[in-house]
C-alpha cells in the first residue's frame, strides 16, 4: 500500500526547491523532510500539520517531531536489529535544518530539544582558520548577492573585529587605496566611546580584498538604483518601514539603501544556515568579533583620516 500524500509535504518540497543552500545542507534538509513525512504517516503529529506547511513547522508539531526523531523511531534502517537514538551531531544538524526551514517561511527560530551540542562562546583559532578557508573557497565559485555581501562582512570582521553598529556606519571613504586597509570608528557599548569618535586603520587580508572585489561592483549597482549612498553596506531587496496595513504609513525602501544594524544581524543569522556556515560561525556576530580579538588581534596601520 502506498503512503498517503500530505499537502504540507508537497508545500515543503516546493520550499526546498526554492532554497539557495549547498549540497551538504540540501542532503540534511532531505533527511528532515523524510523524517517529517514518516512522523505524519505514523500519526505522531497534530492532524492540522498534514495540510498546512506553517502548522507542520510550528512548535506544536516540531517539538514532538524532534523528540521522536532523536529517539530513533523515525530511522529508515535498523542498526543491529534496532533503531537506536540518533547521535548528538545528528540532533544538532536536525535542529539547524528546522531553523533554516522556519526562517525560509518567515518564522522565528525555536529552541528545541535538550541535547544540543554545546557551542563554544567563541570559535577556537582553528575554527577561524577553517572559516577563512571556506570563505576563500566560496569566493572561487558562483555566489548569490546575499552570500557575496555576507562573505565580505565576515572577512572584514575576521580582520578588523568591528561591532555590528560600527559596520553599518562604514562608508566607501573608510577603505584605503586598493582596499589595503579599512577604517573602523570604535563605538564601545554603554557610551564608552570617545565623544568625537576614535578609530583605527586596520590592514586587510587577501581574503578581505578578494571579498570586496566581489561586493563593491554589486554594491555600486544597488546604490545607483537607490539614487546613491556612500555607505559601504547596503540592502539587497525592496523592503519598507512603518505599517503596511495603514495607508500612508509605509515608507518604501528600494534595494541599495543603507543597511541597518537589524538587517545586518538578520543576514548573519540567516546566512549561517543558508550558506552552510553553521558549523563554523557562532550564533551571534558579536561572538565572532570577540573570537577575533582573542585569537587574532587586528593589525593597525598608519593612514590618513577618512573624509
Amino acid at each position: 500500500m502506498s503512503s498517503p500524500q500530505f499537502s504540507s509535504i508537497t508545500a515543503l518540497d516546493r520550499l526546498l526547491d526554492d532554497l539557495d543552500v549547498g549540497e551538504a545542507r540540501r542532503r540534511q534538509l532531505g533527511m528532515v523532510r523524510g523524517e517529517l513525512r514518516r512522523a505524519l504517516h505514523q500519526g505522531a503529529l497534530p492532524v492540522a500539520a498534514r495540510g498546512s506547511l506553517r502548522r507542520l513547522l510550528d512548535e506544536e508539531s516540531l517539538a514532538p517531531y524532534v523528540r521522536l526523531a532523536e529517539s530513533g523511531a523515525l530511522r529508515t534502517r535498523l542498526v543491529k536489529g534496532e533503531r537506536p537514538r540518533t547521535s548528538e551531531a545528528t540532533n544538532e544538524i536536525r535542529r539547524q535544518c528546522v531553523d533554516v526551514l522556519r526562517d525560509a517561511l518567515g518564522l522565528p527560530v525555536l529552541q528545541l530539544g535538550g541535547g544540543a551540542l554545546a557551542l563554544q562562546p567563541t570559535p577556537r583559532f582553528g575554527d577561524l582558520a577553517a572559516l577563512r578557508r571556506q570563505l576563500d573557497q566560496d569566493l572561487g565559485g558562483h555566489m548569490s548577492p546575499g552570500q557575496i555581501r555576507l562573505t565580505a562582512v565576515l572577512a572584514l570582521v575576521l580582520d578588523a573585529a568591528p561591532r555590528s553598529g560600527e559596520l553599518v556606519e562604514q562608508r566607501l571613504a573608510h577603505l584605503a587605496d586598493g582596499n589595503a586597509a579599512v577604517y573602523v570608528e570604535r563605538r564601545p557599548q554603554r557610551g564608552g566611546g570617545h565623544p568625537d569618535g576614535e578609530g583605527d586603520w586596520v590592514e586587510l587580508s587577501t581574503l578581505s580584498r578578494a571579498a570586496l572585489e566581489r561586493w563593491l561592483p554589486l554594491r555600486a549597482q544597488l546604490a545607483q538604483r537607490a539614487h546613491g549612498t556612500s555607505r559601504l553596506w547596503v540592502s539587497l531587496w525592496h523592503n519598507h518601514d512603518g505599517n503596511p496595513e495603514k495607508e500612508g504609513a509605509t515608507l518604501h525602501r528600494p534595494p541599495g539603501m543603507p543597511l541597518e544594524e537589524n538587517g545586518l544581524i538578520t543576514s548573519y543569522r540567516r546566512g549561517r544556515g543558508r550558506y552552510g556556515l553553521a558549523g563554523l560561525l557562532p550564533p551571534k556576530l558579536e561572538q565572532l568579533r570577540r573570537a577575533v580579538i582573542t585569537e587574532t588581534p587586528p593589525v593597525t596601520v598608519e593612514a590618513a583620516e577618512p573624509v
